[in-house]
């Protein structure tokens, strides 16, 4: 049995998922790096800390509700509901690749007329070449015939950025890589592979914010700061344990945003929300920074395509199978939980790996 202190911590655990919109809305959307002092290369908290009875009861409850949104979206109430979510974002369907051009632009100028940083406000440079790049990526973003400029010039800003920073660093920012890929082959009109553009940009922003919410777990101590500015935000909760779910709550939407399209559409609807959200507490830095993502996480709340095994798996499956029957009999319905594990693993294992191999650190 789990005890009193278990079901306390599920029952927790529960009302925080159920409230992610608002639980997350200050800590996931102010990536904390453009507000508090930081240290890449300082010794990251232990995984035998990490990974403690709070973080297992978290990761069973949210992956419970992976498995729930699942099921709905195989019953007649999911087919409804995308229904209804197409009907409501067709415009957003319609317009994606404006928003996106015109987010990045706004990205871009406001870039350029603040100055001194290189794609986001912690990454700083003096060099007085950098801001007419961004201004001239802006231009380049006006007409479709120059939007392969455009993403040829974010990925050279990028490596540029792991030049002076660091490829650890820089794994915090792969949206810049896939909005880059976005814009070329929108501007080109070819896919990679058989993948649409918008699935390259979807899936980098899934990886971006998975790798930051491990970052909650590794280095809580560097958002110590905001809950003193900010006092309200840990909802009565210790700082040690809000951290701890709010990067969970961060993993678990971010993972959802490669499954199915309910499950991945509504993902981004909160996702979007805390964003936005979060605008009005930490002002016009985390506007300009977040615009981008903004953008991409409006265009995966837009996109009605389904997801191909989706459609194998229903041509597959005799009619006079009630849905939720399908959703049970389904092999992604065991396949989730697993590779939901196997991607909490493979971050968390990838983010001590690689610092340990770059700043010698230890990962125990």
């Amino acid at each position: 049995m789990l005890g009193r202190w278990g079901s306390r911590r599920i029952a927790a655990a529960g009302g925080l998922a159920l409230s992610a919109s608002t639980f997350c809305t200050e800590q996931a959307s102010a990536h904390v790096k453009w507000f508090c002092a930081y240290n890449v290369a300082g010794q990251p908290r232990g995984l035998e800390n990490v990974l403690c009875p709070d973080f297992e009861v978290l990761m069973l409850v949210a992956f419970t509700m992976l498995l729930f949104g699942y099921i709905v979206e195989w019953s007649a109430i999911g087919t409804a509901l995308l229904a209804a979510l197409n009907r409501v974002t067709s415009g957003l369907r319609a317009d994606t690749e404006v928003i996106v051009r015109a987010a990045c632009g706004f990205f871009f100028v406001a870039c350029w007329a603040n100055g001194g940083v290189i794609l986001t406000p912690e990454l700083k440079t003096a060099s007085p070449l950098i801001p007419w790049i961004q201004l001239a990526l802006a231009a380049g973003l006006i007409w479709r015939e120059t939007l392969i400029f455009t993403a040829l010039g974010i990925a050279g800003l990028f490596f540029y950025a792991v030049y002076e920073y660091g490829i650890f660093h820089l794994l915090d920012y792969p949206i810049f890589l896939g909005i880059a890929a976005y814009l070329g082959l929108t501007g080109l009109n070819r896919d990679f592979f058989g993948m649409r553009p918008l699935d390259l940009m979807r899936y980098s922003a899934a990886v971006t914010l998975m790798w930051a919410s491990v970052e909650k777990w590794a280095y809580p101590q560097w958002t110590y700061p905001l809950f003193v500015t900010h006092p309200d935000m840990s909802f009565g909760f210790t700082p040690e344990f809000y951290l701890r779910a709010a990067g969970m709550v961060e993993f678990t939407l971010s993972f959802a945003l490669i499954l199915t399209p309910l499950v991945r559409r509504v993902a981004a609807i909160i996702l979007c929300t805390m964003f936005i959200a979060a605008v009005p507490e930490f002002g016009k830095i985390d506007a300009i920074g977040h615009a981008p993502i903004i953008a991409v996480i409006l265009g995966i709340i837009g996109d009605d395509a389904p997801s191909r095994r989706l459609v194998h798996l229903r041509l597959g499956i005799k009619e006079n199978l009630a849905r939720f029957k399908v959703a049970i009999s389904g092999w992604d319905f065991l396949l989730i939980p697993a590779a939901y594990c196997a991607a909490l693993a493979c971050f968390l294992v990838a983010y001590y790996a690689l610092h340990s191999v770059l700043y010698g650190t230890h990962i125990a």
